[in-house]
């Protein structure tokens, strides 16, 4: 691929994002080799969790503008319906928990797509900048729809209509990331809980995702219900039969997916 590293080590797949001396801002070809990447991970048994993540010093500025003012670049229309929509759709459906490590700046787009993964790790130098308001755009990548609902609605408001760059020490305290970790420590502790992750029960991980999806619209009894349904599949699972005995036994479970 010309734009994203890929690799699959140990049941964990990292997509990189690779336009360094960008800032890993998006253009057409990083948007659908993220995409194509994103299908790899649903297709394949074996990756068991999905790190998203930055090349350099930056986590993805989003959108590259130059693209925006080349006349033979892609319309709008294209880049929310082309590009991005289908990013955010295929990370909220991939039946995998995806991690997203933010590195550096995440602005735009670029934290948008990472604030719609299932968990957000960042690097204590990193920063969250809902940038669209500096030119004259509303946040868009389903930012109106994942921030208000992590930091409450008057600060996604404030964060959107300034445009202020908020520091990862500020975001962990508003609960839009889970973790924040100094530089020296984050490449070891993001192994550490990807490799946590890869080894969890997948298939009950994407039924609490998919339980997560639908509690964003669903009232509390067609919730309870939805639960219901969901866990009655999961303890016809391998995961559950094996994690019962080895609960039981006082080992350690060894999930498979399953």
């Amino acid at each position: 691929m010309e734009h994203v590293l890929f690799d699959v080590e140990e049941g964990v797949a990292t997509i990189k994002l690779n336009r360094p001396d960008k800032l890993n801002a998006f253009n057409r070809t990083m948007a659908l080799e993220v995409q194509q990447c994103l299908d790899r991970c649903a297709a394949v048994h074996d990756i068991r969790a999905v790190l998203i993540t930055g090349n350099g010093k930056g986590f993805s500025a989003g959108q590259d503008l130059a693209e925006i003012v080349d006349p033979n670049g892609p319309t709008m229309t294209q880049i929310l319906s082309e590009h991005y929509n289908p990013i955010i759709r295929k990370i909220r459906e991939l039946p995998k928990p995806v991690i997203a490590g933010v590195n550096g700046v995440a602005a735009g787009a670029g934290a948008n797509i990472a604030l719609c993964c299932d968990i957000v790790i960042a690097k204590q130098t990193a920063s969250f900048i809902q940038a669209f308001s500096k030119i004259g755009l509303i946040p868009d990548s389903g930012g109106t729809f994942f921030l208000p609902r992590l930091i409450g609605w008057q600060k996604a408001s404030a964060l959107m209509m300034t445009g202020d760059k908020l520091p990862a020490t500020d975001a962990e305290k508003l609960g839009m990331v889970y973790k924040v970790w100094p530089e020296e420590d984050y490449e070891a502790e993001i192994k550490k809980l990807m490799t946590t992750m890869a080894g969890m029960p997948t298939k009950a991980l994407a039924m609490t995702k998919h339980a997560l999806n639908y509690s964003l619209s669903n009232n509390y009894v067609t919730q309870l219900e939805l639960e219901d349904k969901l866990q009655q599949e999961a303890a016809l699972s391998y995961d559950y039969r094996e994690g019962v005995d080895a609960f039981i036994n006082k080992r350690t479970p060894e999930f498979k997916g399953e």
